[in-house]
């Protein structure tokens, strides 16, 4: 997550009236029946098989997504049947900081046993479409931005850790709080939706093995090693590089998360730091929201050079829907916006209002390409095709982005991604680790190692100052990716 792509309020009006057109013509709207979920108190009074047969009949009934006219409604089935069966794992959704910038963290403003499409913005997460998607696991992220890197980052990301687990007391039918592999199968049995916790950018540990550690200590299971800016020990693919990948301090933060059992997120580090982690972890790492810089050249996604290591570390790439990072036109398209957009400023220095302007008409000019569902898949092939089947997830980064791409709207529509996989031969064991079984393996071996780590040496009480001296510099400003 980082700076909205959401053009401006013409704009955006312009691009809603054009995609709701397209999806007339290719998927059906989100229609949620009335009641479907039932008050939070009587649903937890329900066996746990009433909840999985309710997770089912929401899956495939009325409140469903269509298949789009290219897809078969048997391949859709087929696809809500391996979601019946393994737990659809996605690697990163932002609602948690949706609910601080729109409620200030007050649970009950926003009620997501309720639609939530129709907000102003709408947002793409709620529980009926999370039902209706075939959830099974959710990494929510806890984000906080890199302007908030410094003291008080660690409080802020504490808050979005207990918004996390305040949404699994206050939705105990629906959400449980995950702390490992086994209880994701445990709580999908249960007919529930996996909650687990994810940080977003090292800048949230202050620089601190120690906060390190108390953040899994309430549940965190991966850590995004930076955001959008370099942190004090780690390199950003959107910012200057300053440490070869990794200073001394960072591969030492590497090896503690080994040591803890927390999952290696290499989304949003450069590819030298890509590389550095590779060379310094003993356990599998994952790329939580990336995808195929093959196809996308946004320095966000993984090179092929990366790739290529996964089958020797055992990681996985959860490929993203991010529309700069699926799309190359979409990315372009928004390289030569901002290039309009400073253009525009040099010209009109505190003028904002003919700045907007003039970008209003650049856009009319320029409309936006859309990414696609197929495009997405495009990235799982290409996945698929250098690194292998083991090694593919999903991380949507739905909320934290405005839009996802045409027929990958919101959390209902992972049925129609996985149909598009079994329409281009893909096995339904292969659907099935692509889904989750990929990253339950990963965590567990990632638990495997940790076991086998802490019988072996204490926490690292190394400190930053010791391992990298003085620090270089202040982290950047916010940077332009999610």
């Amino acid at each position: 997550m980082g700076r909205s792509t959401r053009p401006p309020a013409r704009a955006r009006r312009r691009f809603l009236a054009a995609s709701s057109a397209v999806l007339v013509l290719s998927v059906a709207s989100v229609a949620i029946a009335a009641g479907l979920l039932g008050s939070p108190s009587a649903q937890a009074q329900e066996a746990q098989e009433a909840q999985k047969a309710q997770g089912a009949e929401e899956m495939s009934g009325a409140g469903a997504v269509a298949a789009p006219a290219s897809l078969p409604p048997e391949l859709v089935e087929r696809a809500r049947e391996i979601l019946r069966r393994v737990p659809l794992v996605d690697g990163h959704n932002d609602t948690p900081w949706q609910l601080r910038q729109r409620a200030d963290n007050h649970l009950a403003r926003i009620d997501l046993a309720a639609s939530t499409a129709e907000l102003d913005p709408p947002m793409h997460t709620d529980i009926p479409r999370l039902r209706q998607g075939g959830v099974g696991a959710q990494f929510w992220s806890v984000y906080i931005p890199v302007s908030m890197a410094g003291d008080g980052a660690t409080a802020t990301v504490l808050q979005q850790i207990d918004v996390v687990h305040r949404l699994a007391e206050r939705y105990p039918e629906t959400f449980e709080v995950a702390y490992g592999p086994e209880d994701i199968r445990r709580i999908f049995a249960d007919g529930k939706i996996a909650s687990l916790i994810g940080i977003e950018g090292g800048h949230a540990i202050e620089g601190s093995l120690a906060v390190l550690r108390q953040l899994y200590g309430v549940g965190a299971r991966y850590m995004t090693l930076t955001h959008s800016a370099d942190t004090e020990w780690a390199d950003s693919s959107t910012d200057a590089p300053q440490y070869d990948g990794l200073s001394p301090f960072g591969r030492e933060v590497v090896r503690e998360m080994n040591r803890l059992g927390m999952l290696v997120d290499l989304s949003h580090v450069s590819a030298e730091a890509m590389h550095a982690a590779l060379d310094a972890t003993e356990a599998p790492v994952i790329f939580s929201h990336s995808s195929a810089r093959a196809l996308t050249g946004h320095p966000r996604n993984v090179p092929d050079d990366v790739l290529r290591r996964l089958p020797e570390n055992g990681g996985l790439v959860m490929v993203t829907f991010v529309e700069p990072f699926v799309s190359e036109a979409t990315r372009e398209w928004f390289a030569e916006h901002d290039a309009a957009k400073a253009r525009l400023e040099s010209l009109h220095p505190g003028e904002p209002e003919a700045v907007e302007q003039g970008v209003e008409m650049w856009e009319e000019e320029n409309p936006r390409p859309r990414a696609t569902l197929a495009q997405v898949a495009d990235h799982i092939d290409h996945v698929h095709e250098v690194a292998g089947i083991d090694h593919i997830g999903i991380g949507s980064d739905f909320d934290g982005i405005s839009q996802g791409p045409i027929g990958l709207e919101d959390v209902s529509t992972y049925p129609l991604l996985l149909a598009e996989l079994l329409r281009r031969g893909y096995s339904e064991d292969d659907v099935a680790k692509i889904a989750g079984l990929n990253l339950l393996r990963v965590f567990d071996q990632v638990e495997e190692v940790a076991a086998k780590l802490r019988a072996e040496r204490p926490a690292s009480d190394a400190l930053i100052g010791e391992l990298d001296g003085e620090p270089k510099g202040e982290p950047a400003h916010e940077g332009g990716s999610h």
